[in-house]
């Protein structure tokens, strides 16, 4: 018990130092907690590259949040251990979000990038809509038109392109996505 409670003062006296900006603090108490943080950031998100990076936020958050902690509420390891939870709860839903938007982008992409003729576009399309469709994919940011005109006009795979671009698989997909919905409400009167 007696070792509890000295590990208890000594982590709200550490606390107290960082809310001074005492970066030894910050360090001594990331030494007291980081490991068993750690493991908690692992059991939550079962991927510990993942819970290298929540842990990094944690200890951003306690950084600037140490002068809003009260002894009186709580121990310290309960209070850091709340941030952690609540950090990990975070990234889950970042990463269920990412995870369906790339899923809706490969979804769209692999529709769209199926190959048409040229022919039959413009059998289909007036003039005027073939320029208004030119004009909007123009206005893109240079990012997203190269990825779309990528896939839908060279028709390349995602994966192609990120290996032609040297650029990551999610980033493709993302770029391709946000440029879709771009253009999506760029023509939505012909939709």
């Amino acid at each position: 018990m007696l070792d509890l409670q000295t590990a208890e003062e000594s982590q709200t006296e550490l606390l107290r130092r960082v809310a001074t900006r005492d970066h030894e603090a910050l360090a001594e108490l990331y030494d007291h907690l980081a490991g068993v943080l750690f493991s908690t950031a692992v059991h939550i998100l079962g991927d510990p590259r993942e819970a290298e990076e929540v842990i990094q936020d944690v200890f951003v958050q306690i950084w600037k949040r140490a002068p809003t902690f009260d002894s009186k509420l709580g121990a310290p390891f309960h209070w850091t251990l709340g941030i952690t939870r609540h950090r990990c709860i975070d990234y889950l839903r970042a990463r269920q979000r990412r995870t369906r938007l790339l899923d809706e982008a490969t979804m769209e992409t692999e529709i769209l990038s199926r190959p048409a003729s040229s022919s039959s576009a413009q059998e289909t399309l007036g003039e005027e809509e073939l320029a208004k469709v030119r004009a909007a994919v123009r206005e893109l940011p240079p990012d997203q038109r190269q990825a779309i005109e990528l896939a839908f006009f060279g028709g390349m795979t995602h994966q192609e392109i990120a290996e032609a671009l040297d650029e990551p698989l999610g980033t493709i997909k993302a770029r391709i996505r946000r440029g879709m919905l771009k253009l999506r409400e760029s023509l939505k009167a012909y939709v």
